[in-house]
């Protein structure tokens, strides 16, 4: 059994057309747990320190990059170094009235580096479908510079339903993930204000079935100052219980060191559907003219 957290997996809430220009430097943490069975403890624990860095260019281009500090290791000599874990450039788009789409480029999450296009299209008010595409290879600093060619074709979708009565989401997605296996994940998310509190269920034909649940905390100040520069905590404190835990089964990748479910791939101003509709978690004010 294994428990992942993280701080600093999910996009901030705002007008991304008012943020040209900005920068902002945030600092998070991720936690990782395991159970074990070869050692005198009864569980391992890694916790490391998430600096990033997000730059937005204006029309939507965005560069972000993310490192990894380690403050706490049980989990070997491999995960002892201070390493990049993220370094993306995106671009997202509106394509006619209900479809959204964004494209990756750089290292991404889980050691992958490549491109990668994500889709959703908005059906109606509950009903959307989301794809993902991804062309990647390994990559990782981890201990030395460890690399394959990019050759991996990732593929997962499925349809999207919101019921914004009761804020909640469901999802089914499926296809083939990053090690080649094949399955399926369905997750229910209850969103309330501030946190969302889901579970899931997976098959995979490698690591058969999982299942487990996944909270998504956002974090204060939920006011805040736009300046050119802003100095920020991470935005978000992200945590999955996994059952069985098997590492390469159903596994993916993120594309932006603060992705997380509840605010989604996308600025919540293109093309609002499901949680964007919902009361936004940070409300950046404009830093007014002569303050000292």
């Amino acid at each position: 059994m294994t428990m992942l957290a993280a701080m600093g997996i999910g996009s901030v809430c705002g007008h991304a057309q008012g943020r040209a220009g900005r920068v902002d430097v945030f600092m998070g943490a991720d936690l990782h747990y395991r159970d074990i069975w070869f050692n005198n403890r009864v569980y391992d624990v890694l916790v490391n320190l998430t600096p990033g860095v997000r730059w937005n260019m204006g029309n939507r281009w965005e560069v972000a990059a993310q490192a990894l500090v380690p403050v706490v290791n049980q989990y070997g000599d491999r995960y002892r170094k201070v390493r990049m874990n993220m370094a993306v450039v995106s671009k997202q788009a509106a394509i006619g009235g209900c479809w959204k789409t964004k494209v990756s480029g750089g290292l991404f999450g889980s050691e992958r580096y490549g491109l990668d296009w994500k889709n959703t299209f908005v059906i109606n008010g509950w009903l959307a479908f989301s794809a993902e595409i991804g062309l990647t290879g390994y990559c990782s600093m981890a201990d030395g510079w460890e690399a394959s060619t990019m050759k991996r074709l990732t593929v997962q979708a499925g349809p999207e339903v919101y019921l914004k009565r009761w804020n909640t989401q469901l999802t089914v997605r499926g296809g083939r993930y990053v090690y080649g296996d094949y399955g399926v994940v369905g997750e229910a998310f209850r969103h309330f204000r501030h946190v969302s509190v889901g579970v899931y269920a997976a098959y995979s034909d490698k690591g058969k079935e999982d299942a487990g649940f996944k909270v998504v905390m956002m974090l204060p100040p939920y006011r805040r100052t736009a300046r050119k520069v802003n100095v920020r905590p991470a935005s978000n404190f992200r945590l999955t219980y996994s059952v069985e835990a098997r590492e390469y089964a159903n596994r993916t990748y993120f594309t932006d060191p603060e992705e997380n479910e509840r605010t989604g791939w996308f600025d919540r101003d293109l093309l609002p559907w499901g949680t964007d509709t919902m009361s936004p978690d940070f409300v950046t004010e404009e830093r007014k003219e002569g303050r000292k």
